[in-house]
């Protein structure tokens, strides 16, 4: 489902989420026999649902934190902060940072991930069904539809929305060169989109979703609060159906991809890169390789990357 690891973990050392529940540790190719994390019995996997996303706190080498995010055996999304002894969680640090009712079974979104300012960004979809029906993305009253910012510090507190008008961010990622925020948002019926925001965030964004899909008018009326960002990239259902938002490779393994933004598609299994110049997209690539159910990608310490396959197996990306 996804691998990370924390930054400056040694290169091919992965944390690899498994949807079922487990994390597991695979160091240079073998796995550790005892699993990372285990919360089987608090999530039930199926179709969009169950273990989502982990990330690791900035400090995690000395504070052992880390946060998952998975939907609860109703379905709901919770968001935990977990401690470990650096080679298993501790069960019994478990801390809910977030809790949100997940109307329908899809569209859960489930990426968490530390931002540059050392917070917690965690994507939410709109809640599912088709076409948004209760409007909640583009609503300031609902947490779905929406990118968050969470201090982990203060677990009490409100998130803050930092986005509306996202679809289903499946996956999104700071670039750990200049910390720009690249999304994946999944469409509808059409369009695949490619999100792209310079650090520091300019104040509340608007991606869209439900009045746009990519480029084009989906729904009439005009949108909710917050500055519109069109999409930096898109493709049509001609060429996929599910985009899987990816990162801009900063390893040193294959220096020609340097500073590529790399995504691709669920369904076709394609995978494209992109790079940005002056702002503006240029030299979308097909790549030569394709990935068959491609869930996910992932960033080991050294910043190498890696796609992931709902068929199983993990790749990594070589000359």
């Amino acid at each position: 489902m996804l691998v990370t690891a924390p930054h400056g973990a040694a290169r091919g050392v992965l944390y690899v989420v498994e949807q079922g529940g487990l994390v597991r540790v695979v160091t240079a190719g073998t796995v550790r026999p005892l699993p990372f994390l285990d919360v089987r019995l608090l999530t039930r996997a199926s179709g969009e649902q169950g273990l989502l996303g982990l990330t690791f706190a900035p400090d995690y080498a000395t504070s052992r934190q880390f946060v998952v995010d998975y939907t609860d055996t109703n379905g709901d999304t919770r968001v935990v902060r977990y401690r470990s002894d650096d080679k298993q969680a501790i069960p019994g640090s478990a801390k809910q940072l977030l809790f949100v009712h997940q109307p329908y079974a899809n569209h859960n979104g489930g990426m968490v991930v530390f931002g540059p300012d050392r917070l917690l960004y965690v994507g939410m979809g709109d809640g599912g069904s088709a076409g948004d029906p209760q409007n909640r993305a583009q609503s300031p009253r609902s947490l779905l539809g929406k990118i968050l910012r969470l201090d982990p510090s203060h677990p009490a507190a409100r998130p803050v929305i930092v986005a509306d008008g996202v679809r289903n961010p499946w996956r999104f990622s700071f670039d750990r060169a200049n910390d720009d925020l690249w999304i994946g948002d999944v469409g509808q019926d059409s369009i695949e989109e490619v999100d792209h925001v310079s650090w520091p965030l300019p104040g509340l964004l608007n991606f869209g979703w439900n009045v746009y899909e990519g480029t084009s008018s989906f729904k009439s009326g005009p949108p909710g609060p917050g500055r519109l960002v069109r999409p930096v990239a898109q493709y049509s259902h001609r060429h996929g159906c599910s985009i899987t938002g990816g990162y801009v490779y900063r390893g040193s393994a294959v220096p020609a991809a340097v500073g590529r933004y790399f995504y691709g598609d669920y369904c076709s299994g394609t995978i494209w890169s992109l790079r940005l110049v002056g702002g503006v997209v240029r030299q979308i690539r097909r790549e030569p390789f394709t990935v068959a159910s491609l869930t996910s990608f992932g960033e080991d310490g050294t910043g190498e990357l890696y796609a992931v396959s709902g068929a199983g197996r993990i790749y990594r990306l070589a000359s």
